[in-house]
Order: C-alpha cells, then structure tokens, then sequence
C-alpha cells in the first residue's frame, strides 16, 4: 500500500497537510442493509450488512487493492457500519485512514435528523472512537451542521476533540462556501464532503473555494452520472477513446477537475472496487474534459 508523499505524484493528496491518502477512497455506506433494500439517495443504511463475512472480505480486499481512506458514518446502521470496519481492518496498518461523521440521530429507518449540540457530538465522537477501536479518528466530519445550534459550537466541540488528541482532522459534510467561512473562524478544516459528480454540479463553488485553501473536497455519489451515460452517450464514447469504463471515466473527470478532489465511490463489488480504483490510471485530455463537463450541463 503506497504512502508515497512526493508532490509529483498525482495520485495522492496530503489530507490536512501531513496525511497522505491515495485519491480514489472508499465509501462504506452501501455496505449497510440487505438485498432488496432501497439504494442511493434513498437507501436507508438502517442495518449490519445481511452477509457480514462478505463484507468483512471486502473491505481487505479495498486494502490489498490499494485504497487507504475508507469513510463511514456514526449514522449508518446506528454504529454498525464503524463496528464492521474495525472488524475488518485493525489493527489498521500503516496508511490507512478512517474517516466518520458525528451530528445526525436515527429515529427511525427513514429518519436522518441533524444534532449539533455539542455535548452531544463529543458523546458521540466517543462511541465512535470504541467502535473503531482507536485512540484517535483521522477524520472527523460534521454529518450536517444543525441550524438550532451556532456553529462555532458544532465545530468547536470536535476543536476540543483535537486539542484532547482523539481527532486528528476536522471536516464539514454538505456545506456551501459561507457556512465553511464560518466554521474556519472557529478550528482549521481539512476536508469538505458534498455531494458532486458529473450530473450533479451544485457545489461548483465550494470545489472552487476548497482548491484555493488546501483542503480536500470529498464527492459522494461521485459516479451518478445521470442520462447522458448511456451506451451512446458521452461518457461512453470518452471512455472508448480513452480505453477505460465509464465509471472510470466519470471519476477521472473528478480527478481532473481539481487535484484537492477525492472521491470515495462505494459498492458491494470487489470488481467494480478495482475498476474503481482503476480510475487514477486514466488520463483526459483538456479537450475531453471540457467535452464531458459541457454534455453534462453544471
């Protein structure tokens, strides 16, 4: 597994200035739940994963393939999603990071309500911390920031997180340039995780905002890619002249989009894992970059 840190290799990105993780990561959440079950945006990620052991095999398969940020959530299957990635990976090995996420409640299988207050949160970042089974979380992200509560104090409760050691990053998770602004008045942050990908361009200006600051911009659902991805669409035919699949082409667009880009695409396939990671091998030329983000609309 590579922890190479030279600045001319453009497949890995200093999270935070000092932790080096390769630019195609990968996102638990569909991990969660069983056959059957809602996907998406709509997916529930109420339970453990209905075959655990295939999971667990998973997520060592995402090691020896190369992947070293894995991200998950308190949220998904209220901790189980944290439990089953200690299961499979500690004691983690050198370069793997794990990210997670306080600030949301699960009332019900449908339900995913912002929580901010900071006793809560700090709570919260210690259930964490026992489920993952480490003494410090790499990354730690506001789920979402909670309008009833400042957000100086969000951000704060997880600043006396780092200060006490038990968090190593702090990140924001769907947030716009302002509400990012304002957290900074507060502790420094190190990543953004929005939603963002080929079809879905509303946080043009956070990317923007983000590359001008250090800090990474994380896209989840990197690969929806909307209509335009059919068999004679222009994902497609980029992917043909490039030699690569449009999943990868599509994540490739990410990549070239910025280099401060890290997309954590998920899946339950050991296959499209590598196909996924295959991504960081393909190159677009300026032409077809432009080409793909003009046909995709913003």
């Amino acid at each position: 597994m590579t922890t190479d840190t030279k600045s001319s290799d453009q497949t890995i990105f200093q999270l935070g200035g000092d932790l080096p993780v390769r630019r195609v990561g990968y996102g638990t959440m569909r991990l969660a739940d069983g056959p059957g079950d809602p996907t998406g945006p709509e997916a529930r990620i109420w339970t453990a994963p209905a075959n655990r052991s295939a999971a667990v095999k998973l997520l060592r398969t995402a090691v020896e393939a190369g992947v070293t940020l894995f991200d998950t959530a308190d949220a998904y299957a209220l901790g189980a999603g944290e439990e089953l990635l200690a299961e499979a990976l500690h004691p983690y090995g050198e370069g793997v990071a794990v990210a997670t996420k306080v600030g949301v409640v699960r009332p019900s299988p449908t339900e995913w309500v912002p929580l901010g207050h900071p006793a809560y949160l700090r709570q919260q970042a210690e259930l964490s911390l026992r489920r993952l089974r480490t003494e410090r979380i790499d990354l730690l992200y506001l789920h979402r920031l909670d309008e009833n509560v400042p957000v100086a104090e969000q951000v704060g409760a997880l600043k006396r997180l780092q200060e006490e050691g038990k968090v190593r990053h702090i990140g924001l998770s769907e947030v716009t340039v302002e509400q990012l602004t304002e957290a900074e008045a507060t502790a420094p942050i190190a990543a953004v995780q929005n939603l963002y990908n080929l079809a879905t361009r509303d946080h043009e200006p956070v990317v923007d905002h983000t590359a001008g600051r250090g800090i990474a911009f994380v896209p989840f659902f990197p690969v929806a890619m909307g209509g335009h991805a059919g068999p004679d669409g222009p994902v497609a035919r980029v992917a043909r002249e490039v030699g690569a699949t449009p999943s990868q082409t599509a994540l490739a667009w990410l990549l070239h989009r910025a280099p401060h880009i890290l997309p954590i695409p998920g899946t339950s396939s050991a296959a499209h894992l590598v196909e996924n990671l295959g991504a960081l091998d393909v190159t677009l030329t300026e032409e077809q970059f432009a080409r793909l983000g003009a046909a995709s609309g913003s």
